[in-house]
């Protein structure tokens, strides 16, 4: 961009002195002027403060008298769920487990014979004992059937713990020398 500037000079006539501003020198003058206007734009306050009535024309109620809902004064005591609210429940919560993935998965591998640590056991053991109690809210559990439980051992007589008439040291010695160990081999 340049300019034509005419300067005086002494007495010969006019003298044209040509000026480039280059793109720094503009860059420069504009930084110069956005220093000098630091301040709010001019007429802010007046057009502020009533953009600011106009808004809170509505609102013109005193801040300290906080909300209008309404609080109960008498505390009505929680309602008991009903049995079949209690049942459906009951059913959705056993269906929850029943679908539960983590679970399954844990299921699968005690089936297939691993280990698993004791946090896992656990959870397993929580989850299959709120399970059984469900089924049995609902009366859908079985019991375990006498082919599917294991048989007890069954001890003999003879070697229970001593009744409380034995306690002489005699009594017990012959009690246990009278003790077949033949009896408990497998």
């Amino acid at each position: 961009m340049s300019r034509s500037k005419k300067a005086r000079s002494g007495g010969n006539g006019d003298v044209v002195v040509v000026r480039n501003r280059s793109q720094s020198d503009v860059e420069g003058r504009l930084r110069k002027k956005d220093k000098k206007r630091k301040g709010l734009k001019t007429g802010n306050r007046h057009s502020d403060a009533q953009s600011e009535q106009q808004h809170s024309a509505g609102q013109k109620r005193d801040p300290r008298l906080g909300s209008k809902k309404k609080i109960p004064l008498i505390v009505e005591a929680a309602k008991k769920p009903t049995k079949v609210e209690r049942r459906i429940s009951a059913e959705k919560e056993l269906e929850v487990l029943e679908n539960d993935a983590q679970l399954n998965v844990l299921l699968d591998r005690l089936d297939n014979g691993d280990k698993l640590g004791v946090g896992l056991q656990k959870y397993v053991d929580e989850k299959l004992a709120r399970i059984e109690v469900l089924m049995r809210q609902l009366g859908i559990y079985q019991e375990e059937s006498q082919d599917e439980v294991e048989p007890e051992v069954v001890v003999p007589a003879a070697a229970k713990k001593p009744s409380k008439k034995a306690d002489s040291d005699e009594a017990l010695l012959s009690q246990f020398e009278s003790l077949d160990l033949n009896q408990f081999k497998g």
